[in-house]
């Protein structure tokens, strides 16, 4: 029998008749396929990078695409799992780094494994921290949505047994939903791995004027590595409307210290504690901030326009966006923010859209790109008053508006929004001022 060695692959190989054959000879056995030599293997650390790329391409998929049943895709990344024995101490760090869960139950059971392999995990091993709760680096939970206050509980339960078993979390992505509580926020604040925290979205503030302790506070306060805060507010409690805004001065504490914050999301919030800490900190590095605007006029003890006063003069970009209510609560937006913020290179506008000015004696405004909700007139006029001091001004978008797609009739490109849409590019164009829409597309010609 031919021996399947591959160092005797190149050997001849002969095969004799029976002995009792009245010819003796040899025939020479010659192979049908050509020979195929071994794979050299690749090193852990090829693999590492090849896998990563496919835990990445489903990792940055959009809410809505991840949502979409897609066996094939789901069933590429389980069977990475059972791939192979030699690759499974490569794949399931990556598995495990960028953890997502949509429900609650699926948020029990992964806190369960991570409790149970926690309490099996000995300390004689040189590894300090157990698996698999030391390779999540990103735990997103947006697709955690709770309704029923038994399962705010449970989830408040969870999260703060959970917590404390990943000590390297970077990034923590919450649905505003789960309004933590003081339990889960000192769990999460209170691990001396808490300086790993790179970012942290879907923080729920209380806002009342009448609180002076907020746990969030506390919980940011230790964050001093942050480099993107997110938070959602409950919007306004009408028993503070008449309340001054003197609140804010009560109590002292040591100023915050966030000096790697670059970015900051204040929604539906016109005053809370933790905005409070934040007005009064030192943010050296924001230059992106996204804020629900509130007048002081409407809301007296609203801290937004003095939050924009504060950290205002650094500002590269600035969005003003409402949070969609019902019943809808829209307020305007300071005049004087290109004023107040100097430096800006992208202005979002909300409705209504604010009366913007600018003195003789300011030196011209940086600004590169304006967003607005919707194209009017009025505004129009306001805009071309503005432009001789906004030389750099290149693009105005209509962010809640699209071009009509070719082939409609001239008729229907001039009514309505279209036709002022189609009124501001004429008039925009001349100054070398594109009118771009919502897909950033520059429209028919």
């Amino acid at each position: 029998m031919a021996s399947s060695d591959p160092a005797s692959a190149t050997d001849t190989i002969l095969l004799h008749p029976r002995p009792l054959s009245r010819t003796a000879g040899s025939f020479a056995l010659l192979p049908l396929l050509p020979f195929r030599r071994e794979m050299i293997p690749l090193p852990a650390e090829v693999w590492t990078k090849i896998l990563g790329y496919v835990f990445e391409y489903y990792n940055n998929l959009s809410d809505s695409e991840r949502r979409r049943p897609d066996p094939l895709r789901n069933e590429l990344r389980q069977g990475l799992l059972v791939l192979s024995k030699d690759l499974i101490d490569i794949v399931l760090p990556l598995f495990y780094a960028h953890t997502i869960l949509d429900s609650v139950s699926a948020l029990e059971k992964f806190t369960r494994y991570v409790h149970l392999c926690d309490q099996k995990w000995d300390s004689i091993r040189r590894i300090p921290y157990s698996t698999p709760g030391r390779w999540v680096q990103h735990l997103d939970l947006r697709g955690v949505d709770v309704c029923l206050p038994s399962e705010l509980l449970h989830a408040d339960t969870l999260l703060m047994t959970l917590f404390p078993l990943l000590p390297f979390l970077g990034r923590c992505d919450l649905n505003p939903s789960l309004a933590l509580s003081r339990r889960p926020t000192l769990a999460l604040g209170g691990r001396c791995e808490i300086a790993h925290l790179r970012v942290l979205k879907g923080l729920r503030s209380k806002c009342s004027v009448h609180s002076t302790d907020d746990h969030l506070a506390e919980l940011v306060r230790v964050c001093v590595n942050l480099e993107e805060l997110a938070i959602v507010g409950t919007g306004i409690d009408v028993t503070d409307f008449d309340t001054p805004g003197e609140w804010d001065t009560l109590g002292s504490s040591k100023p915050l210290e966030l000096p790697h914050l670059r970015k900051l999301v204040m929604l539906s919030m016109p005053y809370s504690p933790v905005m409070r800490t934040l007005l009064h900190a030192h943010l050296p590095a924001l230059r992106h901030l996204t804020i629900t605007p509130y007048d002081v006029g409407y809301v007296p003890a609203s801290l937004v326009t003095q939050f924009i006063h504060e950290h205002g003069q650094l500002l590269a970009s600035l969005h003003f966006f409402t949070m969609k209510t019902w019943p809808a609560i829209l307020m305007p937006s300071p005049d004087d923010i290109l004023q107040t913020c100097p430096n800006l290179s992208h202005l979002s506008l909300e409705t209504p859209m604010p009366m913007l000015c600018l003195r003789k004696t300011d030196p011209d405004h940086p600004l590169h790109v304006l967003s607005i909700p919707r194209p009017g007139p009025e505004f129009l006029a306001v805009l071309e008053a503005l432009l001789p001091k906004m030389p750099a001004l290149k693009i105005v978008r209509a962010r809640d508006v699209r071009w009509l797609r070719p082939g409609m009739s001239l008729r229907a490109q001039q009514a309505g929004t279209q036709g002022e849409m189609v009124e501001w590019r004429r008039r925009l164009v001349r100054r070398g001022i594109q009118v771009v829409d919502s897909e950033w597309n520059t429209g028919p010609e």
